[in-house]
């Protein structure tokens, strides 16, 4: 049997993307708009006590086209706090016209293909590069691309049958491609084996949209991609600051 690879493995993730009953919600009075925004804020507000903890992580990005309307996208250390998140959500009153558009649960990490050489001997855990990537702090870019993607099992084209060494250089190169985005592109990999229905989760945060597009076109000449990869949906969004919710939920 081929030598499975092992992970790092550090926050929990969810994507939990929500559609809006626009029409339901005009229907609604301005003041109880206004006290369903203010209990929304509060909600956030609490998330943001959790953060400056340092025990999770939580953006909002509006998203674009007919899939979603916004992103909550939340990381913490266990299921179990993934979960609470979510039921305190769907517990609020505005969440009557949060509708579930789709939703991903993995868990944020870093596979021994580039742990060990990141932390170049070091237990990797108390090594301060890997645990930025396994406890990252959410940027507040302009924009966020989130897709799933899954490595191909089938024919020639079978991830899981190449050797260890194959399978390592191919993850590097892949991975020299996104060294080439540094500054521009903050990157977050969920592995969702056995969480999810695809493989991996991918999140990209960046200021200037078309670094998704160069970057993804990029990646899909690289052998690991044009061979063994799948892809499931792109989501593309705007982010969402605190202060402009109101603006976001005004009719």
């Amino acid at each position: 049997m081929n030598e499975a690879v092992k992970t790092l493995d550090g926050w929990f993730s969810l994507h939990d993307f929500r559609s809006i009953d626009w029409p339901a919600f005009r229907e609604v009075s301005p003041a109880d708009r206004d006290s369903m925004l203010n209990e929304l804020q509060n909600f956030l507000g609490d998330m943001d006590i959790t953060k400056k903890m340092g025990e999770g992580e939580h953006t909002v990005y509006s998203i674009l086209g007919q899939k979603a309307d916004l992103l909550f996208f939340t990381l913490r250390p266990t299921l179990e706090g993934l979960n609470e998140v979510e039921n305190q959500l769907n517990k609020l009153r505005i969440a009557d016209y949060l509708l579930p558009a789709y939703s991903y649960v993995s868990v944020v990490e870093l596979s021994n293909y580039l742990a060990n050489h990141m932390a170049k001997g070091e237990d990797p855990f108390q090594n301060k590069h890997v645990r930025e990537r396994l406890y990252p702090e959410l940027p507040a870019r302009k924009h966020i691309c989130f897709y799933p993607m899954t490595k191909k099992r089938n024919g020639v084209d079978n991830w899981y049958m190449l050797p260890m060494e194959e399978r390592q250089v191919m993850i590097r190169d892949h991975g020299a491609i996104g060294r080439t985005y540094a500054g521009k592109i903050k990157q977050i990999i969920g592995g969702s084996i056995g969480l999810d229905d695809f493989e991996w989760g991918v999140t990209l945060f960046a200021d200037d949209a078309l670094d998704f597009k160069r970057i993804v076109t990029e990646m899909r000449f690289d052998e690991s991609s044009a061979r063994f990869a799948e892809f499931g949906s792109f989501l593309v969004g705007n982010y969402v600051a605190p202060d402009e919710l109101s603006r976001f939920f005004r009719i």
